[in-house]
């Protein structure tokens, strides 16, 4: 049993070291083409009463309780939530707006685990069409990038974006 034990603590910090190597900045980054001007996606974006309609984390809980700040749009807006396992709860608030280019959003994140990291979406016109950018950065503690050794966050995150992103180019190439 001692030796059980012994071998379980010897893995355990073998992988704390390992996890200790890892970068201590991480950014996850998605790009889509959407054929609308930037004029007609960034007000989806910059307004937290409108993520419910193309943002994949509305759907993680279905009972999650949702607080506003009195003005959902631009500069100072803040969007709290609070839900099961999947959605978690935190914080966001829009610290940048700049029509139709840029939107920068401190996240605070709660629970399951905390974080704090920025999103950015970056808007540029290309002929046509607009390519939106949306990326999520910030810095990783000793746990976070523990768990990262087993899971994948720009993975996760990253289908998340391209899900979010393709609901936005699905609600403005049709109207």
């Amino acid at each position: 049993m001692l030796g059980a034990i012994f071998i379980i603590l010897f893995i355990g910090g073998l992988l704390l070291a390992y996890a200790s190597t890892k970068p201590s900045a991480f950014r996850v980054t998605r790009k889509a083409a959407i054929k609308a001007p930037a004029e007609k996606i960034f007000p989806l974006i910059n307004d937290f009463a409108a993520w419910n309609q193309w943002s994949p984390y509305e759907k993680l809980d279905s009972a999650m309780d949702k607080n506003f700040s009195p003005n959902t749009v631009g500069k100072g807006a803040v969007y709290e939530w609070e839900g099961d396992n999947k959605a978690g709860a935190g914080q966001m608030e829009i610290t940048d707006s700049v029509f139709p280019s840029r939107i920068e959003i401190d996240l605070d994140i709660i629970k399951p685990l905390e974080a704090h990291n920025i999103i950015e979406f970056k808007f540029e016109a290309v002929g046509g069409s607009t390519n939106v950018t949306w990326s999520m950065f910030g810095r990783r503690n000793l746990m976070t990038k523990f768990i990262g050794i087993f899971v994948n966050t720009d993975r996760i995150a990253g289908e998340q974006f391209e899900e979010g992103l393709e609901n936005l180019r699905a609600i403005v190439e049709t109207k």
